[in-house]
C-alpha cells in the first residue's frame, strides 16, 4: 500500500493534523492509497494510516463531547454525589442509595439500558453523567445528549449551511457505543420527533447497545412503541428516585413559591375548634366526625379526600391541618388555593418567567400530598377547566393523595372530575354542616362569656 505524495497527504490531513513523523507505513504522511486495479471500487481512495487512528479517534470524541455538552457536567461524578441526599426519610434515603449503588455498577460494565426514573432535581442527570464521565475516564466513547437538543440538532442538518449531514449525525447517534438520552419526555410531541426517537431506540434495542434514560414523566406517559422496550426485563433495568429536589436541600419542602401552607402553620387539629357551645347537636356530631376523619387521612394518606361546606365552615383548617400533619412527620405537601395554582401556570408564558411551565405542572401534578383549596373558585376558562382536569386525573389514576376543598356542591363540578370524586373505591367525600365560623352572634356572645369566664377565675 504505497504512500501519496506530500501535497496531497496536506490537502487531506483533517484539521491541519501533523502525521506521526516516524511512521514506516506512510513514511510520516498519514494516510495512504491503496495498490489496487484500475477497476477496483477502491482505486484512487485514500485511507488513513493506523498511525492517525488515535488522532481521528480523538476527533470522534470530541465531536461527540461537544454535541452532548459534556464539558459542561465533568463535575458530574460519582465522588461528588450524595448518596443519602439531604434530611430525607429513611426509606427514601435507602432508595437513593440503592440507586446511585445500580448507577455505579453499570457504569463499571454497560450492559443492556438503564432507565432512571424521577422528579426534577431528584439527581437523575448527577448519576447519568456520572456514568458517562467514568465511560471517558476509560477511554470508552460516550454521547451525552438532552433529548429536545438532540432533535434541535437533527433538525439543523436540514439547513443547507448544516456542515454535517443529517444521515451522519443521526448514525453518530444511533450507533454510539454508550449513548445517555437526558430528560426523555420533555421534547415537543411531534409525529416527526416521535418517530426519530422510536427509530434510534428501535435500533439500539435490536442491536442490545449500552444506553441509559433518564426521565421525568411515568411509564404510561411515554410512547407506546418505545415503552413496551423499556420494559423488556432481559435488558433494561427500571429505577426509580423517590427522593425529591436536591436544589431545596435544607429548605422545608412546603415553602415552594406555590404552597400557602407556610402561612397557615397554626391550623392544626388541636387548634380546630368543635364549637360546641355554638353548634346544635347534629353539627357539632357532623364537626366531630370530620375531625376524627381527617386526622386518619392524615396517618395514612391515600387516594382523595373531599370536603365540601359553606365558607367559613372549618374545610380550610382542616385541610392544612392534613398537610401540617404530614409535613411535621418529614413527609413533603403542597396546599395551593386553585385560582393562585392557575395564576401561578398562566405566569410560566411570561417571556420573564424563571420557570417553564412543564416544571412547575409537573410539581403539583407529581406532589406526594397535594391539598386543593377552594375548587370551584376559578374561572371557568377553557384552559382552566383543561388544566385541572389533566393535573387531576393524573393523580386519579396514579392515586396519589390529594385533598380537595370547595363550597360549591358535588353536582355543580365539571362532568368529568365528577365522576372521579363519586368513585367511592378512590375517594371520599364528606360534607361539613356548620355554617360559616366567622361573624356570628352565637361566636361572639360566647368569647365574650369565655372572656369574663377567665377574668372572674
Amino acid at each position: 500500500m504505497p504512500t501519496i505524495s506530500n501535497t496531497d497527504a496536506e490537502h487531506l490531513a483533517p484539521n491541519g493534523e501533523q502525521a506521526t513523523a516516524e511512521c514506516p507505513l506512510c513514511g510520516g504522511l498519514g494516510y495512504l492509497r491503496e495498490d489496487v486495479p484500475i477497476d477496483h471500487p477502491n482505486f484512487g481512495k485514500v485511507f488513513p494510516c493506523r498511525c492517525q487512528l488515535a488522532n481521528l479517534e480523538q476527533q470522534r470524541l470530541e465531536q461527540l463531547r461537544a454535541l452532548g455538552n459534556l464539558k459542561h457536567l465533568h463535575r458530574m461524578a460519582f465522588k461528588t454525589f450524595v448518596p443519602e441526599g439531604y434530611g430525607l426519610p429513611p426509606d427514601k434515603a435507602e432508595n437513593l442509595r440503592n440507586v446511585y449503588e445500580e448507577a455505579r455498577r453499570y457504569a463499571d460494565n454497560p450492559e443492556g439500558w438503564l432507565i432512571l426514573f424521577g422528579g426534577y432535581g431528584s439527581g437523575k442527570t448527577h448519576l447519568a453523567a456520572a456514568i458517562a464521565n467514568r465511560a471517558i475516564k476509560r477511554g470508552q466513547p460516550v454521547l451525552f445528549v438532552v433529548v429536545p437538543d438532540l432533535l434541535d440538532h437533527l433538525r439543523a442538518t436540514y439547513s443547507p449551511s448544516s456542515p454535517v449531514r443529517y444521515d451522519q449525525r443521526f448514525e453518530e447517534v444511533r450507533n454510539a457505543p454508550l449513548l445517555i438520552l437526558d430528560d426523555l419526555g420533555t421534547q415537543s410531541s411531534t409525529s416527526w420527533a416521535t418517530e426519530k426517537l422510536f427509530q434510534i431506540l428501535n435500533y439500539r434495542y435490536n442491536a442490545r447497545l449500552p444506553t441509559v434514560i433518564t426521565s421525568n414523566n411515568d411509564l404510561e406517559e411515554i410512547d407506546l412503541r418505545i415503552r413496551s422496550r423499556m420494559v423488556d426485563p432481559d435488558l433494561t433495568h427500571l429505577l426509580t428516585i423517590l427522593a425529591p429536589d436536591f436544589r431545596l436541600s435544607g429548605v422545608a419542602q412546603d415553602r415552594s413559591d406555590l404552597s400557602s401552607l407556610s402561612i397557615m402553620q397554626d391550623m392544626t387539629f388541636d387548634t380546630f375548634e368543635l364549637r360546641e357551645d355554638e353548634l346544635p347537636a347534629d353539627e357539632q356530631a357532623n364537626l366531630k366526625r370530620a375531625l376524627e376523619l381527617c386526622r386518619n387521612y392524615a396517618r395514612h394518606p391515600e387516594d382523595w379526600l373531599v370536603l365540601t361546606g359553606d365558607y367559613g365552615s372549618g374545610k380550610t383548617h382542616l385541610a392544612a391541618a392534613i398537610a401540617n400533619s404530614w409535613t411535621a412527620s418529614g413527609e413533603t405537601a403542597l396546599f395551593v388555593v386553585v385560582p393562585d395554582l392557575l395564576d401561578h401556570l398562566r405566569a410560566t408564558f411570561s417571556p420573564h418567567s424563571t420557570v417553564r411551565f412543564d416544571t412547575r405542572f409537573e410539581e403539583v401534578r407529581k406532589a406526594p400530598l397535594l391539598v386543593l383549596d377552594d375548587l370551584g373558585t376559578e374561572s371557568t376558562s377553557p384552559w382552566a377547566q383543561e388544566k385541572l382536569f389533566q393535573l387531576l386525573n393524573h393523580r386519579y389514576n396514579a392515586r396519589l393523595p390529594t385533598v380537595i376543598t370547595m363550597s360549591q356542591p358535588i353536582d355543580d363540578v365539571d362532568a368529568r372530575l365528577r365522576t372521579r370524586m363519586l368513585d367511592v373505591g378512590r375517594c371520599t367525600v364528606f360534607a361539613i354542616l356548620a355554617p360559616s365560623y366567622r361573624g356570628t352572634p352565637q361566636r361572639r356572645a360566647s368569647r365574650k362569656d369565655r372572656k369574663r369566664d377567665r377574668r372572674s377565675g
